[in-house]
């Protein structure tokens, strides 16, 4: 086995920060010492980096992307390939995607459909999800199977998109019953989807077609409304345990608030663009250009009666808001976003982030939003545990996978299409942020993928992850 060190760095965790040595045998850390409790094995050692004055943190996992999505008539820009070269430039070392199943549909076909996509192509580990667009009979059957033989421990159901994903109250009551029996974690996209069909349908007709009233015809009641409503679905079914993904509004994490303090299983994500962009900046641009930003849950005003912004840092903070997440759906504008001119309804919904989320969320360390050690928390140990993957994954510690990042906190990254940005995107959302820190050193299972700003990896690195039961229940 070929040895690793990784000296004169400080260890973060979300118990702390530590002087440590790291030392890789192969693809698993072997050992955490003080400092210098290496020095004999350090000439034989293969590699050594040098961490001074450095952070040393796991690997980031990123559990919601969505790579190679069909949607509105195109597909998500990034493949496997691109899309975690990309994560692994941005300190990412796992991705679990969003197998898709429709209405119609075979949910093994479908998951078999992205083991095809993914099998041989991935820079980093990866995962997936099962997301259940059409409940019945088989798929029921399906869930426990996938559950139990397939390592897909997570399920995820739509309360939006009509005719694509769409499920009914009853739909979701079975297989939330289901999920409760076998033990799997139910992931709800919670839109009031009925109801924003009506008001996007009135919308046309009145000729609002620019990208802002994608935003207007999706407002935050009913991102509450149905976060509220998957809540009680859950609780009927046994308290399954409920992650909500893509969190943007504050009423809504009040519902999550309100629920984890009566003790329920229920969590949730939300993501970078929530936190850091506006509609005003971004959708309400004049023309087209507000397409960029077009995702599902929208972006919010932070100034609303409900402080979305504020209010979405602060759940961060009180572990109302559990991780953050990307929902990476990347499209480009010309000929995919530009799908909708004329008809904000058409644009496809989503941003590419997953190269960024470790950056942006140390930006509110640095701000002081967050500790360094909620930072790893969320975006490294808490998403490991939630899906299964601890202790192999999400933590620095003997017996770990060697998934680490060595970030260097006295440098500066910027983000833009001429700058950082590595996503398969004629455009960046975060156009021209600075952000304080910057991946220096990137190891996927004891592998330098990341080095002196260059990628070193290789296509097919990447190996699936057999999830367990989730960790992280109460």
């Amino acid at each position: 086995m070929s040895h690793t060190l990784i000296l004169n760095g400080r260890v973060v965790s979300p118990t702390g920060v530590e002087a440590a040595d790291v030392l890789i045998d192969g693809e698993t850390i072997a050992a955490v010492g003080t400092p210098g409790f290496f020095t004999e094995a350090a000439p034989t050692a293969e590699v050594v980096i040098d961490a001074t004055g450095k952070y040393v943190i796991p690997g980031g996992i990123d559990v919601h992307t969505h790579m190679e999505l069909p949607f509105g008539g195109t597909f998500a820009s990034d493949t496997f390939e691109t899309g975690t070269v990309a994560a692994a430039w941005g300190g990412v070392t796992t991705i679990v995607d969003m197998a898709v199943q429709r209405t119609g549909e075979s949910v093994q076909e479908g998951l078999a459909d992205w083991h095809r996509k993914a099998d041989g192509e991935c820079a980093i580990d990866y995962g997936f999800h099962q997301i259940i667009g059409g409940v019945d009979d088989e798929s029921l059957k399906a869930m426990r199977y996938l559950t139990e033989h397939e390592g897909v421990t997570s399920f995820k159901l739509f309360m939006a998109y009509p005719g694509v994903f769409y499920s009914d109250d009853g739909q979701i009551l079975r297989a939330m019953q289901t999920a409760s029996e076998c033990g799997a974690m139910i992931m709800m996209h919670a839109e009031n989807g009925i109801a924003i069909d009506v008001l996007v349908a009135q919308a046309l007709a009145r000729g609002e077609t620019d990208p802002r009233y994608h935003a207007e015809t999706r407002p935050s009641d009913l991102e509450a409304e149905a976060t509220h409503r998957a809540i009680v679905l859950a609780k009927v079914a046994g308290n399954v345990p409920l992650y909500v993904v893509h969190m943007s509004a504050g009423d809504a994490l009040e519902e999550i608030a309100a629920a984890r303090h009566m003790g329920r299983n229920v969590f949730a994500e939300t993501c970078p663009q929530y936190l850091w962009l506006t509609v005003e900046e971004t959708l309400q641009r004049p023309g087209f250009e507000g397409a960029k930003w077009v995702c599902s849950t929208p972006l919010r005003s932070p100034d609303d009666e409900h402080r979305h912004h504020e209010n979405l840092w602060k759940g961060l903070r009180m572990n109302e808001l559990a991780i953050v997440s990307t929902d990476h759906c990347p499209f480009c504008m010309k000929d995919q976003k530009e799908l909708g001119l004329g008809d904000f309804s058409k644009i496809p919904n989503g941003i590419g982030g997953v190269e960024h989320r470790m950056e942006l969320l140390y930006q509110g360390v640095v701000s002081g939003q967050l500790s360094l050690e909620r930072w790893v928390e969320t975006c490294c140990t808490t998403p490991a545990r939630m899906f299964g993957m601890y202790p192999r994954k999400g933590i620095v510690a003997p017996g770990a996978d060697a998934d680490i990042v060595v970030w260097d906190p006295d440098r500066q990254t910027t983000i833009g299409v001429n700058d950082k940005h590595h996503m398969n995107m004629d455009y960046s959302a975060y156009e021209g942020f600075v952000v304080d820190g910057k991946v220096d050193t990137v190891l996927s299972r004891g592998t330098v993928v990341i080095a002196d700003d260059a990628y070193v990896g290789r296509k097919g690195h990447g190996r699936f992850i057999e999830r367990e039961l989730s960790q992280y229940l109460v």
